[in-house]
């Protein structure tokens, strides 16, 4: 057992120092940082470069990509982030999320994707404690996150730029009142969370042995975790989460297998949300309006569009495309139809009752995996299965979902983010393997297995849920759910049950997202849980906001924009993503309402 408290405290180490600059950012600027991700795997990367490549001392390395870290920070948050962040929150995240892809894709050009050995610059078992082998590498870990933590305790309690710091995270307007440069506080926030995300890149690496361009995503959700887990904006809390998640992983792994290890870290999460809101050491949030989608609501109004307009696309999409386009195209557009089809759902969760998930890739797999067990198991036809999938989806998720919805701010798209990851990692536990040989769709025996057929059917169900929302926004209870997302004290007054209400939205939007889970399935004819992953989700929520938060037609716009424009670039994939990037910057810096949403 203390070789496990052990290993958890080293890993914890890591996490903790992760979490802290990602809950400095969100202090300072109430943004959640996905950026700052990318820097656990460009710093660990940029030190291989630097120790194997150019045969530099690891302490010359070690401020070499700190000082690198820290100015590319810097430039991101003057260039992309600061200029959306105090008006749109969050059209800043999507930003971070952009540049996260931006970074993570440019360090696979440069240095390539494949894993590499990292040096062993510190011994890294060379000592011992009963049967626990660890290293100087260790040791040297848990002392600078002590150093750091004990001088940035300094720094924010007696620096003059540290109480400025903490003043912008207390209050920004009051601080720009009492003269505080809010701008320079919150470039030296940015320039201390990159350089901290690069340090803690680094030990990782040494701690596992290996590195690779993407590999702090999943370093970097943990500590994300344990910054909400320790309470976002409180530099104590992150130490304390950082720790906290890593004992209890080890010792979760201990008893119940790595296989686990996910469910673990975001059961753990959505415990702590739902008993103690805000975190183990912050604050309750007092916001009682979802402030990332409260931003648009009311930002502008939707185009008006002319009834024309609508039946010519109706026989472009329905009509010519199948008609005249070739295989290649009708292969695309079963995509660009059936993430269309999941937005478009989800639009009444964002949109109307004002609460950004963020973890539409769980109701995506329920969907998919319910559509293919009952196909390959019970041989249900895929006409029955379809809707069986939508309809397990929105139970499943609403069930799983139903005590997060007293959590309010920020804390419940992080919740939702952690339901959707964890659903996932529970599949994988029940379904370790991928499901083969689903069957396609047939009419009286005949296989519909062709890009025309696919396309055909994804446009019928697509026409379908854009009928459904539409009746659902005119109806009473569209209307309800509407007032939930515009004015949620209002709506407490006037006596609705706001839980109640987002709680049926999410469910709405889970029924979507199962549809098109078993669409997926039912098309690829195969499907396994690294499909569903936490970028499905987010490209869920950029189509969303690419075409406009409330509007499902919107969808359709986002999901040509974002899946169907992006294979324009599929002959060279190394910039397609990259590209991705650049194009959502743009969008929510020049259209932050979306592309069919102009100014109030």
């Amino acid at each position: 057992m203390l070789d496990t408290l052990i290993a958890g405290l080293l890993r914890g180490n890591v996490y903790a120092l992760g979490a802290v600059g990602i809950s400095l950012v969100f202090g300072v600027m109430n943004v959640v940082n996905f950026a700052q991700f990318s820097f656990f795997g460009l710093g660990a990367m940029l030190a291989w470069f630097f120790v194997v490549q150019l045969q530099q001392p690891f302490w010359i390395a070690l401020p070499l990509v700190l000082a690198i870290c820290a100015a590319l920070g810097l430039v991101i948050n003057i260039a992309v982030v600061r200029p959306l962040a105090k008006y749109l929150p969050l059209a800043a995240m999507l930003s971070t999320y952009a540049v996260a892809q931006i970074l993570d894709n440019g360090s696979q050009l440069a240095f390539s994707a494949q894993f590499r050995s990292f040096p062993q610059v510190l011994p890294t078992s060379n000592l011992h404690i009963g049967n626990m082998r660890f290293g100087t590498s260790d040791v040297v870990m848990l002392a600078i996150t002590a150093v750091v933590m004990i001088v940035m305790s300094l720094f924010l309690k007696y620096g003059r730029t540290g109480r400025a710091i903490r003043a912008t995270a207390q209050d920004q307007e009051a601080a720009l009142q009492m003269g505080i440069p809010v701008g320079s506080v919150q470039n030296i926030s940015f320039v201390i969370a990159s350089g901290l995300g690069g340090l803690a890149g680094i030990f990782f690496s040494l701690y596992i042995g290996v590195v690779n361009p993407t590999s702090g995503m999943n370093i970097g959700m943990t500590a994300f975790v344990a910054a909400a887990l320790g309470g976002l904006g409180s530099l104590l809390g992150a130490v304390v989460g950082g720790f906290v998640l890593g004992i209890l992983e080890a010792f979760g792994i201990y008893w119940f297998g790595d296989a686990s290890r996910q469910i673990i870290v975001f059961v753990v999460l959505l415990i702590v949300l739902v008993v103690r809101p805000g975190g183990l050491l912050g604050k309750v949030p007092l916001l009682t309006a979802e402030p990332l989608t409260g931003t648009f609501l009311g930002k502008g109004r939707p185009l008006r569009i002319p009834r024309w307009v609508w039946a010519a696309g109706f026989v472009v999409l329905g009509v010519l495309v199948p008609i005249f386009a070739d295989t290649y195209v009708l292969t695309t557009g079963t995509q660009v139809l059936i993430y269309a089809i999941i937005a478009a759902g989800f639009t009444v969760t964002a949109g109307q009752a004002g609460v950004l998930a963020l973890g539409q890739a769980g109701p995506i797999a329920i969907g998919a995996y319910i559509s293919a067990l009952l196909s390959v198991h019970l041989h249900l036809s895929f006409w029955l299965a379809l809707p069986l999938a939508g309809i397990g989806a929105a139970i499943i998720a609403s069930v799983l979902a139903s005590p997060i919805w007293g959590v309010k701010g920020h804390y419940i798209s992080i919740a939702t983010l952690g339901l959707g990851i964890a659903i996932v990692a529970v599949i994988q536990l029940i379904v370790p393997q991928g499901i083969y040989g689903i069957p396609v769709p047939s009419i009286g025996g005949i296989e519909l297995n062709t890009p025309f057929a696919y396309y055909v059917i994804d446009f019928v169900v697509l026409v379908l849920t854009l009928l459904v929302m539409w009746r659902i926004r005119r109806s009473h209870l569209g209307k309800v759910i509407s007032s939930v997302g515009s004015d949620e004290v209002a709506a407490l007054a006037s006596g609705v049950r706001v839980r109640d209400y987002k709680a049926l939205a999410f469910a709405i939007s889970a029924f979507f997202a199962g549809i098109g889970g078993s669409l997926l399935a039912h098309q690829y004819t195969y499907i396994d849980t690294t499909m569903f992953t936490m970028m499905m989700s987010l490209l869920v929520v950029t189509i969303v906001i690419l075409g406009g938060v409330g509007l499902p037609y919107g969808a359709v716009v986002g999901s040509i924009v974002l899946i169907g424009a992006m294979e324009l670039l599929r002959f060279t994939p190394e910039w397609r993503i990259i590209v991705y990037g650049l194009v959502l910057i743009l969008v929510v810096r020049f259209r932050p309402g979306g592309v069919l949403v102009r100014s109030s």
